[in-house]
């Protein structure tokens, strides 16, 4: 009877594969995604930009859509549930086939967050602020090139510079917004429309990460301040309870060398 060996290979679709292709191309997806922010914002901070190097930023962008594209289909085929796959990562479909959200490209660059997680040995806590800080910081990056770009040479525009952009991203993401900066054309109001969204859930993440923060230091206090009572009295039981089995053997040694009180003689007779 021919034997088989213990270690048969993987199927081809499985969650051991999927898992080893995401750590393999993890880092080559944050080069790509590096390099579509360098051809996506090149022309946009540079106006005078010759033809050429625009029609060479534009391969570029079309050639990371390409290597997004395809890690999206590779995930999908070694994926062991394609459906539940594609229920959780609707933003990757999305940016796959949208081109007007290829900026949102970026997130590929919460990678170098998960790497940092990875050799890092922070609280649940820690995390959410950790990631916090780096979609906020994504965010108005891109944010602030997509308005720029949009509204740069829109007539009656006022977003016109990247600090102008930079700004109105910020205190639109704060939802301040002071309305010295807003968008005129279409594309620039559905990206504030954007920011105003995200700009609410963040709001909401700080507030619930404080809150928690804090309600677990007054439990602590709580808790802290309880044990202390508790170890107090106990403390005090201990002692009564010492001081009465000292009064009882006190007792006890007093009545056994108690002399006997002899009885009353009755008196005589007249």
């Amino acid at each position: 009877m021919e034997q088989h060996s213990s270690s048969s290979p993987s199927p081809p679709r499985s969650q051991e594969r999927l898992t080893r292709w995401r750590s393999v191309t993890e880092l080559p997806l944050v080069g790509a995604a590096l390099v579509f922010v360098a051809a996506y914002a090149w022309p946009i901070l540079d106006p005078g930009l010759s033809q050429n190097w625009r029609e060479f930023c534009e391969v570029l962008l079309v050639a990371v859509w390409v290597v997004f594209a395809a890690d999206y289909a590779t995930r999908l085929y070694l994926a062991p549930n394609r459906w539940t796959f594609i229920r959780g990562n609707l933003l990757d479909l999305m940016i796959v086939v949208l081109p007007m959200l290829r900026p949102l490209q970026l997130v590929r660059l919460l990678t170098v967050l998960s790497l940092l997680h990875r050799h890092m040995s922070v609280s649940l806590r820690g995390n959410v602020i950790l990631y916090t800080a780096g979609i906020t910081v994504i965010m108005l990056l891109m944010a602030s090139l997509s308005i720029l770009r949009a509204e740069q040479d829109a007539p009656g525009a006022n977003i016109t510079t990247l600090t102008d952009a930079f700004w109105w991203s910020l205190v639109t993401v704060s939802t301040v917004g002071y309305g010295d900066f807003y968008p005129v054309t279409g594309t620039g109001r559905l990206i504030a429309a954007f920011l105003f969204i995200m700009g609410i859930g963040l709001l909401g993440v700080i507030t619930g990460t404080l809150s928690t923060w804090l309600v677990q230091r007054v439990d602590d206090g709580s808790d802290k301040h309880a044990q202390e009572t508790d170890t107090a009295t106990r403390e005090q039981l201990r002692e009564l309870t010492e001081q009465v089995r000292a009064l009882r053997a006190e007792l006890g040694r007093t009545a056994e060398t108690a002399e006997p009180v002899p009885p009353d003689r009755p008196e005589a007779s007249p």
